[in-house]
């Protein structure tokens, strides 16, 4: 193996380790990324080279005025020994992706399957010419319908004259009672032409209808004669022609199109008060940071708002949304009564509208089952989702994830999970993005109407 398979080969092993999706979202720097790209490390692996010693140049163990005497020093090179450390940092590299990679590789790492909703029609385009109607310009004529039509009318209509015609030769029988025969026989023949037959028949012989008795009665007839079957017929004789009607013609038209604007608006909230500390700040971030990327990777537009609360609640940009940290009480329905108003903006009509949000459980008083799950329910939203964000387990006054899980047990629009460390992020987020029900959005509201505050059915 030469030197280029060497380096090849070290170039497909840098590639194989660029970090592990799963790895990257619970341990890696998500901060290193913009909303449209997501970067995530490579563990760099040196490739090999060589390197050449200039003989005659000097170097170690050669003095300037050829090989030193034994017990000789030997002066070091320039840059050797000790001096100042080096200020140019070290080599990295990164594996970019974009929002649409992104949620691709996270479907396949966490088996999701989330298929957008399209919402408001934004266009009308018009396929290829597949639709027929009766009327339309004689140049889109639909040819083989109008004769496919006109030769399936023909051939229910067609019937064994001759056999008809024997019906005159029955004893006693007039055209009414040849053609209740007939009829009964599942002849498709008409009473006029019956008429005309038998008009035809007495001019032929100049003598009336009744003269000419071949059969003494129907049965006699029927014992005697089959009719012949079309396709018999057809074989035989072949089709001279299609007699075509007007109702025949079919026009072909393009296939109506309707083209829906898959589009979301999350709105993401966070508990901003004195008890949200650090620690539980980056567990937010690491479970809303990939699911933006992920939103913004599976619909054609997403729009992000972001809202923070302690005791009251108001809006952000991305930028302050997991740093900002008040000293205040906390009471979660002021980050709903905003959301409300937020999302006015946003007709659920034509919007799919996610409400996520994220705290350490802790609410004031009966905040919860008073305020927070009547405002849950009166939001229409694709889906609702609560972050508990506790290091170390739940505290004994940390009761809303409780308390909203109850409310919601069995929606399939509401969603509650748990974090206590960076390993529960990847299932954090799959329990949020495999609640949303794929059959109908149904709102949280709808989903749990009939409630009581304590969650049990009415």
């Amino acid at each position: 193996m030469g030197l280029t398979d060497d380096r090849e080969r070290f170039r497909e092993v840098g590639e194989e380790r660029r970090e592990d999706l799963s790895e990257f979202i619970t341990h890696g720097n998500l901060g290193g990324s913009d909303p449209d790209r997501v970067r995530i490390p490579i563990k760099i692996v040196d490739l090999p080279s060589f390197e050449y010693d200039r003989r005659d140049a000097g170097g170690v163990g050669q003095a300037s005025g050829g090989q030193p005497q034994p017990g000789q020093p030997v002066a070091p090179e320039p840059g050797d020994g000790e001096g100042d450390p080096g200020e140019e940092g070290g080599d990295h590299e990164y594996y970019e992706m974009d929002p649409e990679e992104f949620a691709r590789e996270l479907d396949e790492a966490l088996g999701l399957d989330l298929e957008p909703k399209g919402k408001r029609v934004v266009e009308e385009v018009e396929g290829e010419f597949t639709d027929t109607a009766r009327t339309g310009p004689k140049g889109t004529l639909d040819v083989d319908e109008f004769f496919k039509r006109g030769l399936k009318r023909h051939l229910a209509t067609d019937f064994d004259e001759a056999y008809v015609r024997e019906g005159l030769f029955v004893a006693g029988a007039d055209v009414d009672d040849v053609f209740a025969w007939a009829r009964g026989n599942s002849v498709p023949v008409s009473h006029a032409w019956i008429a005309d037959a038998a008009a035809t028949v007495a001019a032929e012989r100049d003598e009336p209808i009744a003269a000419l008795d071949r059969w003494a009665s129907f049965d006699e007839l029927d014992d005697a004669v089959d009719p012949e079957p079309v396709s018999h017929r057809i074989r035989r004789d072949g089709i001279d022609s299609v007699p075509f009607r007007r109702e025949d013609e079919r026009y072909r038209h393009p296939e109506v199109i309707e083209k829906r604007e898959r589009n979301v608006v999350v709105v993401n909230v966070r508990d901003a008060s004195g008890s949200m500390r650090e620690t539980k700040r980056e567990l937010v971030e690491r479970v809303f940071t990939p699911l933006d990327w992920y939103l913004t990777g599976k619909y054609d537009a997403a729009e992000f708002r972001y809202v923070v609360h302690d005791a009251e609640a108001w809006e952000v940009d991305r930028g302050e949304f997991f740093g900002v940290q008040s000293g205040g009480g906390t009471r979660i329905s002021s980050a709903y009564e905003l959301v409300a108003e937020i999302l006015e903006e946003y007709p659920y009509s034509e919007w799919n509208r996610y409400v996520f949000a994220a705290g350490d459980s802790e609410n004031a008083g009966s905040d919860t089952a008073q305020s927070v799950i009547p405002l849950m329910e009166s939001i229409d939203a694709n889906l609702h989702a609560y972050v508990e964000t506790q290091p170390g387990g739940a505290a004994s006054n940390a009761r809303h994830a409780d308390e909203v899980e109850a409310a919601f047990d069995d929606a399939d629009d509401v969603a509650v999970a748990r974090v206590s460390a960076p390993e529960d992020v990847t299932d954090a987020i799959y329990e949020i993005l495999s609640t949303e029900s794929a059959a109908d959005g149904t709102s949280a509201g709808k989903a749990a109407a009939g409630r009581t505050d304590g969650g049990e059915r009415t």
